[in-house]
C-alpha cells in the first residue's frame, strides 16, 4: 500500500514539476522544436479530457477524477490480496490522475507540452500525467485479459 501512494506521489510531483518548469519560461501557445519534424515541446492548456473530449466539462472531470481516486484508494487499503506489481500500476493510475486534477483546480485546464509528430501525423499534445494513466491503464487491460487465474478482474 505504502508503494502505491509513494509512487503516486513521485509520479505527481514530476508532472508538475516539469510543468511549473517549462511554465516558467513559456507561455501558452509557444513551442520549440526539440528534435526536427519529430517532437516539440508545445504549451497547451485541455478543457477537456484525452483528445479534448468533454470539452469545457471541467467540473464534470473534477468530480470523475475524485470518484476513481476515492474508489482506487479505498480498494488498495482494504483488499488484502493485492499483487506488488499491481501497487505499482495503481500507484502510476492515481499519480497521473492527480498530476492532471491539481492543474484542472489551479489552472482551469490541464497543460500538456509533449506534441509529437509521427510519419507526418500531428499526434495531441500530452504530458507526462498522460503517460502514466494510459500505461497503467495498458497495464491493467493486459494483466485483466491474462488466461492463468491472476487476473486482476477476478477479486
Amino acid at each position: 500500500m505504502k508503494k502505491t501512494f509513494l509512487i503516486s506521489f513521485i509520479c505527481m510531483f514530476l508532472d508538475q514539476l516539469i510543468k511549473f518548469f517549462l511554465l516558467s519560461m513559456f507561455k501558452i501557445g509557444d513551442s520549440i522544436s526539440i528534435i526536427n519534424n519529430f517532437l516539440n515541446i508545445t504549451l497547451v492548456k485541455n478543457t477537456g479530457a484525452a483528445f479534448s473530449i468533454l470539452r469545457s466539462h471541467g467540473l464534470l472531470l473534477i468530480i470523475l477524477s475524485l470518484v476513481v481516486l476515492f474508489s482506487l484508494g479505498y480498494y488498495v487499503v482494504k483488499s488484502k490480496d493485492i499483487k506488488n506489481y499491481e501497487y505499482i500500476i495503481y500507484g502510476f493510475l492515481s499519480g497521473g490522475i492527480l498530476g492532471n486534477l491539481i492543474d484542472r483546480f489551479f489552472k482551469g485546464a490541464v497543460i500538456d507540452y509533449l506534441d509529437f509528430n509521427i510519419l507526418g501525423y500531428d499526434a495531441p499534445v500530452f504530458n507526462l500525467a498522460d503517460i502514466c494513466i494510459v500505461v497503467s491503464m495498458i497495464l491493467i487491460l493486459v494483466l485483466s485479459l491474462r488466461d492463468d487465474g491472476n487476473e486482476i478482474s477476478s477479486r
